[in-house]
């Protein structure tokens, strides 16, 4: 049976009445560009992160860039990422006129690991960016205590945790700004492109309305060199509907991810697989559910066979990438990224799974080990 790796089409059938009448209403207004839908999301979004403010932009890529800079981070600057994140969060530093640092992941959370900060800390770095990789907080106290040692501004990379706890709040408010993304297949999807920073800096919040719409306050004065990177209509009013569901959609995450454990705890016992692990102080939300294995290729093409749809998230780390080639690093620099790089496989994980798709995923991964194992035996 076909099991996709994420099932939009299903969600948009649970809230299509909502979803089609939000949009309308921005039809029928021509608010296309912000708007009240993007105002109402804005406040309704800040409330639930438990951010003073909430500023929506075109993409979570943006989010960061922007974020830095409203922060007067720019060239000359070096801000610390993690080597095994999305490009784009190296990336947004680039954009933004700085260069990012690497700093390798821990060994079981794939977050960054704050011990190894200070290894990197020179007197040009100005932030620290942890991303909350998968849906699982990073280990904030840890970041801002070596944050705090080295006068550092941090700023979290919150695109794939919408809704996630560390230790009890909601990741994304804590820092100087946290960034989202809105990309169609994250716990809060658009309906196209979208993000927002939170901070609970109102300057900050002000330069950032500037900065995303042409370094302008009142239209036709400039007070910026800023962009075009405003949240558009549609999208505002698409999330405005889908954040009333979001926890909802976490928690059956949380139940699949659960349901997976169970499922291939003997696989995990038999040391064919590695599953995710969650920390004591985190509620992990799994925009990804994440497995290492030995037999990755092989067994992507097993399961892609049996019609279940996986990922790789991600099989380069950043310093490896060509982009970054002028940096100088090369492999061996940051072996935990690379090692989990060579060995991760994300298997389908959206709220709409139904136990029998669990079941069959699971099954399938058994299959292949046990035909394995009878082939080497």
């Amino acid at each position: 049976m076909p099991v996709p790796f994420v099932d939009l089409q299903a969600q948009y059938r649970s809230i299509k009445a909502e979803v089609d009448e939000a949009v309308q209403r921005v039809l029928d207004t021509s608010a296309f560009i912000l708007g009240r839908e993007v105002e109402a999301f804005e406040r309704a979004f800040a409330e639930y992160v438990g951010a003073s403010e909430c500023v929506g932009v075109s993409n979570g890529t943006a989010a960061i860039q922007l974020a830095l800079q409203a922060c007067g981070v720019g060239a000359g600057d070096e801000v610390l990422v993690p080597a095994n994140t999305f490009f784009a969060t190296a990336e947004a530093v680039s954009t933004a006129g700085a260069t990012p640092v690497f700093v390798d992941c821990g060994p079981s959370t794939y977050n960054l690991d704050a011990a190894k900060i200070d290894e990197v800390v020179t007197e040009r770095t100005r932030a620290v960016i942890p991303v909350h990789l998968y849906g699982q907080p990073a280990d904030l106290d840890a970041v801002f205590e070596v944050a705090k040692r080295h006068d550092l501004l941090v700023i979290e990379d919150a695109a794939q945790a919408h809704g996630a706890r560390y230790k009890g709040s909601r990741v994304g408010a804590r820092g100087v700004a946290g960034c989202f993304s809105f990309y169609p297949g994250k716990n809060l999807g658009a309906y196209g492109e979208g993000g927002a920073v939170v901070t609970n800096d109102a300057e900050v919040a002000r330069r950032l309305r500037m900065l995303r719409d042409h370094g302008s306050e009142q239209k036709y004065r400039h007070e910026l060199v800023g962009y075009n990177m405003r949240l558009e209509g549609i999208q505002g009013a698409v999330l405005g509907v889908k954040l009333k569901y979001l926890d909802d959609w976490n928690a059956l995450r949380r139940r699949h991810a659960a349901r997976y454990r169970e499922l291939l705890a003997p696989l995990e016992e038999s040391g064919a697989l590695v599953l995710p692990v969650e920390a004591d102080y985190a509620e992990h939300v799994y925009h990804l559910f994440v497995v290492q294995t030995d037999a990755r290729e092989q067994l992507q093409r097993y399961l892609s066979a049996a019609g279940v749809q996986t990922g790789i998230h991600y099989p380069v780390p950043v310093h490896l990438q060509p982009a970054y080639a002028a940096l100088g690093h090369r492999e061996g620099d940051f072996p935990r990224a690379e090692s989990q790089a060579r060995r991760v496989l994300s298997l389908p994980m959206f709220a709409e799974l139904t136990e029998h798709q669990l079941k069959y995923v699971a099954d399938a991964l058994a299959d292949f080990y046990a035909e394995a194992s009878a082939a080497a035996g």
